[in-house]
């Protein structure tokens, strides 16, 4: 019996242990950026910063920087072609020494957008390379995402987005991940918007809870371009 509770004990704590090392109890947060910036008639430029917490603002968990270029088939279809930096830290714990997962990724994209009455959709196709650095070790990997999203405008300041997106892998296990996403965004100017939202990303073995604050900027930059022209 003290051999059977002696067990049990000693199973619930490493459960416990387990828990607290994934962060998987706590309400971490994404704090974002994301811009489009028109350049010519077809072509802008992505840009992005994602800063990540495994606790609201504290517990760094990621640094994601993303860039590429986007070509305009017309209003409704966009391919992109882009880079992205990370660095990870993969536990939730803090302790001295530990190295950062450092990733270097090349991505391909395509985006198709449709209105059904008032519902804006957007779905898109990402392909991705993978290079990761351990510290100790290095890997390559391939995944496929799709996301699915839709825009509800309430008002012309205030509008409901919700997205679910999927991550495949291409080795290994097939399962990656899934993000389900809801928020309120408030139009700040024409070109620029905010987002309050909430993430759940659930991973094989593990699921957690995300605040989101987005801000979106997409200036037209074909002026400043068509200047530098005519300076030259």
């Amino acid at each position: 019996m003290k051999k059977t509770m002696l067990l049990g004990a000693l199973l619930a704590s490493m459960i416990t242990i387990n828990a607290q090392q994934a962060g998987e109890d706590e309400w971490g947060a994404w704090y974002m950026y994301f811009g489009t910036n028109k350049i010519a008639e077809r072509f802008s430029i992505h840009t992005e910063a994602q800063f990540r917490f495994y606790e609201t603002t504290s517990n760094f968990n990621q640094l994601l920087l993303r860039t590429g270029l986007n070509y305009h088939i017309n209003p409704s279809a966009i391919a992109t072609g882009g880079y992205g930096y990370i660095s990870t830290d993969t536990n939730f714990l803090e302790f001295p020494g530990e190295v950062n997962t450092k990733e270097h990724r090349i991505f391909q994209q395509f985006i198709l957008k449709n209105k059904v009455w008032e519902f804006l959709f957007e779905h898109r196709y990402r392909l991705e390379q993978r290079f990761l650095d351990f510290g100790d070790r290095t890997d390559t990997q391939h995944r496929a995402r799709y996301r699915i999203q839709v825009t509800l405008p309430l008002t012309d300041t205030f509008f409901l987005n919700f997205y679910d997106e999927l991550f495949i892998n291409l080795q290994d296990n097939l399962f990656g991940q899934n993000r389900l996403y809801g928020a309120l965004g408030i139009h700040i100017t024409d070109n620029s918007s905010i987002q309050f939202g909430y993430l759940r990303n659930q991973f094989s073995s593990a699921v957690f809870d995300r605040l989101q604050i987005g801000f979106f900027f997409n200036p037209d930059l074909r002026g400043v371009f068509k200047k530098k022209v005519k300076d030259k």
